[in-house]
């Protein structure tokens, strides 16, 4: 396999998890897309080598973070609104809960989407996002708690 069919399917295997990862954190496609693309420029122009599946998962999680903290804390992001998104044609199902983690503080709604989307234990998040995994139980305990406030208030459970 030549070194560019190694980077496509590095980045096809990732693709989805990426982008789910993105679209938690920014909640608006437009800034899931432009992490998305910001996430494999990374990864191309740096060129990474991985021991493991699980480190090369690991990495493309916490470049995904990062890109999403960096992006949250820009000038553009802090002082300007941003616009109304309802026009956006998303199709929310009651099994689709993705609704509701858009509606938790981001350190939940990454615990709950890592822990149950990509079927983390709790000990692979706390490597991943460089938190104690006492703090991750922690996190993800008042994130189930949160999201079943969430889920009651509009009437899903």
């Amino acid at each position: 396999m030549s070194h560019h069919d190694e980077i496509t399917q590095t980045i096809i295997r990732n693709s989805n998890m990426v982008y789910r990862l993105a679209y938690s954190q920014m909640k608006n496609k437009t800034d899931a897309d432009d992490i998305y693309q910001e996430v494999f420029y990374r990864y191309i122009r740096k060129k990474p080598c991985f021991d493991s599946a699980e480190h090369e998962k690991a990495w493309f999680i916490r470049v995904t973070f990062n890109c999403c903290k960096t992006s949250l804390k820009s000038f553009w992001k802090t002082k300007v609104c941003e616009l109304d998104e309802t026009f956006e044609d998303i199709k929310v199902e009651k099994e689709d809960l993705s609704f509701a983690l858009k509606k938790l503080p981001k350190k939940y709604s990454a615990i709950l989407y890592l822990y149950y989307y990509e079927d983390m234990s709790i000990s692979e998040i706390s490597r991943s996002l460089g938190i104690k995994g006492g703090n991750v139980g922690v996190l993800l305990s008042r994130a189930r708690r949160k999201l079943k406030d969430i889920l009651e208030k509009e009437d899903f459970i």
